[in-house]
């Protein structure tokens, strides 16, 4: 047969199966995952038309709010995150430095440990989203405005001030958890001179086997990643390693506080994918 006459070779797959591709593409979950995201999105908003008044009662009365924290572990839960803790996580005057993986990553923290985080500035135009992380004291700093970083240390001091924990994802995006990025120092710079009395804790995410599934990387966009985890079958174990803390007055330094804690970080998550030891 001339190769004139040979069959023509088959187009790719519109959903290529390879492990580096498979997660960026949204599939029909079909009847039993829509009934999944009609269960998950229902139980989160009967949580917020429950908390959200007693949010603002608690904070006319200026009591400790327990409802941002109570919020976002309900959503960690209805999402099928698990979560284990291991190790103390300090309670107050803490900066917590994480490595990050998804959106998820911020109710499977602040669920277990009430934390305010640092986020861009884009999220906060987000529908409900950014609304939601204002009532959690999130700090929204822009990356492109570098002549405002003052202002955002400012804020930060602030912050810190009013919720006596916050968490920062130094890496700047996600990962697939196999790996860390190098860590952005700059909004360490609040701890350069420290604050009296602040810690630094550094904090491993372990999905496990779940993380390439969980993980939003790549081109995949926001609404596609959360329909994917809302629509996802059964549960999945997340495990929150609380570090041994350091008082960055030890470091001389923000760029010295961020290599510390990437090496005790890259540690926990070298010992748990059976690379070396953990130390």
């Amino acid at each position: 047969m001339s190769e004139a006459l040979a069959a023509p070779a088959p187009p790719p797959p519109l959903y290529p199966d390879t492990p580096d591709m498979a997660h960026l593409h949204w599939r029909d979950p079909g009847p039993l995952g829509r009934v999944r995201l009609a269960l998950r999105a229902g139980l989160i908003v009967l949580a917020l038309v429950v908390m959200v008044p007693l949010y603002y009662i608690w904070r006319t009365l200026r009591l400790s709010n327990p409802w941002p924290k109570l919020f976002l572990r309900t959503v960690g839960r209805a999402c099928g995150a698990r979560v284990k803790i291991v190790g103390t996580p300090l309670k107050r005057d803490v900066f917590y430095i994480a490595n990050h993986l998804s959106w998820l990553d911020i109710p499977v923290i602040a669920g277990r440990n009430g934390s305010a985080f640092v986020a861009q500035d884009g999220i906060k135009s987000w529908p409900v989203v950014g609304w939601l992380c204002k009532l959690n004291d999130t700090v929204f700093v822009s990356r492109s405005n570098r002549m405002g970083i003052a202002g955002q240390i400012n804020e930060l001091r602030d912050a810190l001030s009013e919720t006596w924990a916050i968490t920062i994802f130094p890496e700047g995006t996600t990962t697939d958890g196999s790996s860390l990025l190098p860590f952005k120092s700059p909004l360490l710079q609040v701890l350069d001179p420290p604050p009296p009395g602040v810690m630094v804790q550094p904090m491993y995410l372990d999905y496990g086997a779940s993380a390439h599934d969980i993980a939003w990387v790549g081109e995949e966009t926001a609404p596609n990643n959360a329909l994917r985890l809302f629509t996802r079958k059964g549960s999945f174990e997340v495990t929150l390693h609380f570090l041994e803390p350091f008082s960055p007055a030890d470091f001389p330094g923000r760029k010295a506080i961020a290599a510390e804690a990437r090496v005790r970080i890259e540690s926990a998550l070298s010992a748990s994918l059976g690379r070396i030891p953990a130390v």
